[in-house]
Formats: structure tokens, sequence, C-alpha cells
């Protein structure tokens, strides 16, 4: 089939396995009517559902929310949040202040980019133990090839304030010992003992969890994106309860100016 014909085929109709929703009558999502086969569900469990078609117990559903609840930090200096609060302080809308934060979640050695990266070096460090290889020397390569692994290190302190009470919900719930965990932790272990700050943080637990939860890559990122997101509408807030443009003003001494020296100005008669 040409891409002419695939367009025809897709011309005026909707094919969707996710839902639907039947103006003045009902909502489907994922087959289910929303108004009643799923009314008693909270929304990360709706979320999850979504993105995943699957039904979590209890237990997992609780750790899913601590991931969330454990990182949503209310502090305007953070690189997200900052946009979030200086979108406030402008006096912009809260829609665009906290879409344009939740968009710069997405970076390449913060937020999302880390715990996608730590997912593919689980799955794949899964693959090559499988094969006889040794852990070791798994990392050693992966340091080699790309100068570090995703989910191992922090730029401000080596380690993350978030490991223990997340493993903690984990061990009340049942679900600290899948073999993505154990490997997360050995991990943690072999580069502890040859490179100190390369610790474990936030973004691997997150994808060693979902991971024995079996979610999908895709299905991991989905979940991931807002997981910042509670932590925004204060920064925002406060910051537009505060005078406009007042949130983290530099003066001029605090900018190091490095172009032409200072200089005299006089004036030009224009008359003739």
């Amino acid at each position: 089939m040409n891409r002419i014909q695939s367009l025809l085929q897709h011309v005026g109709r909707l094919r969707t396995r996710m839902g639907a929703a039947f103006v003045g009558q009902r909502a489907v999502f994922r087959g289910h009517d929303l108004h009643t086969d799923l009314k008693n569900m909270d929304w990360l469990e709706l979320f999850a559902f979504g993105i995943t078609g699957k039904r979590f117990t209890s237990a997992e559903l609780t750790l899913l929310h601590a991931l969330w609840v454990y990182t949503s930090y209310p502090d305007a200096r953070i690189w997200n949040n900052r946009v979030a609060a200086l979108a406030g302080s402008a006096r912009s809308t809260g829609a665009l202040g906290l879409a344009a934060a939740l968009a710069v979640s997405e970076a390449k050695i913060y937020g999302l980019g880390p715990g996608v990266r730590a997912y593919d070096f689980f799955a794949e460090a899964t693959r090559r133990l499988a094969s006889g290889v040794h852990l070791t020397e798994i990392i050693e390569h992966t340091l080699h090839t790309q100068r570090g692994i995703g989910g191992y290190g922090r730029p401000i302190a080596a380690d993350d304030e978030r490991i223990g009470p997340i493993m903690a919900r984990a061990r009340e719930n049942g679900l600290a010992d899948g073999r993505f965990i154990k490997l997360a932790f050995e991990t943690d272990a072999v580069l502890r003992a040859g490179r100190g700050r390369l610790r474990i943080n936030y973004a691997a637990i997150t994808a060693a969890l979902l991971l024995d939860l079996e979610f999908t890559r895709a299905q991991y990122y989905q979940f991931m994106i807002p997981i910042f997101f509670a932590g925004m509408p204060p920064c925002f807030m406060e910051a537009a309860e505060r005078p406009e443009g007042t949130l983290f003003p530099l003066t001029c001494a605090d900018v190091l100016y490095e172009g032409a020296p200072k200089r005299s100005w006089s004036s030009v008669n224009t008359t003739k």
C-alpha cells in the first residue's frame, strides 16, 4: 500500500482502540464506559491505565503515586520550576507557564532524559547478562562508549534524598525485590567501588521499578512526563502574587561584561 492509498483509507474517519466521546451520551475509555465502569478510578490509576491498558494492584498504585509525590519540589530555583515561576512573574497565563515548564522537563541531562537512558541500560544489561557477560564489563563498556550511565551521578550532590523514601514505600508494598531494581543497586555497588560520585539517583530507581512492573519503554516515558508537575503551580502562583518582574532580578553589577569599555557621550547639534 502506497502513501496515497494509506491516506485515502483514513479520510473522514478515525480508527481507534483507545476510546471516543459520544457527546450527549457517554464516553468510552479503552473499551470501558468512563462514567460507569471506571467511575471509581483515581486520576493516576486512570492515567496509568490509559498508557498501558493494564489494571494495577493497590500496592502497585501506591508505589506509582509515591514516584510522583516524592519528586514534587515547589522550588523556583529548579530549572523547570523556574520557567513556571518566571511566567507568573511576567504575568503570563498559568496554562502557558505550566506547559512551558513541563516542556523543558524533557531535558537530556535532567528530567526525562536520564530516566530513558537508565531504562535502556537496564534492558540491554539484562540481555547481555543472560548471554554470560559480567556486569562490571557491561558497565565499563557503557562508560567508555557513552561517557556515563543514565540514572547514576548527580550534578549538585552525590546522594539522592528520594531513594530512601521510595524504597521504603516499595518494601512496604512488596515491590522492592524485582530483578531490575536488584540490577539497579548492583550497578550502584560497582560504580561506588570505582567511581565514588556516580551513585544511583531517582531516574535509575524509577526506570528499574517500572521495568519490574512491565512498562515498555514508550509507556515508561509517557508515565514519567508529569513527575515534577505538582511542584510547578506553587512556584507560578507565588511569583504571580509578588510585584511583576521581581523574580530573580539582576543588577548591572551581576553581569560580566567584556565588550567595549565605558565611553563618554557628547551631544550632537542637529540644528542648521
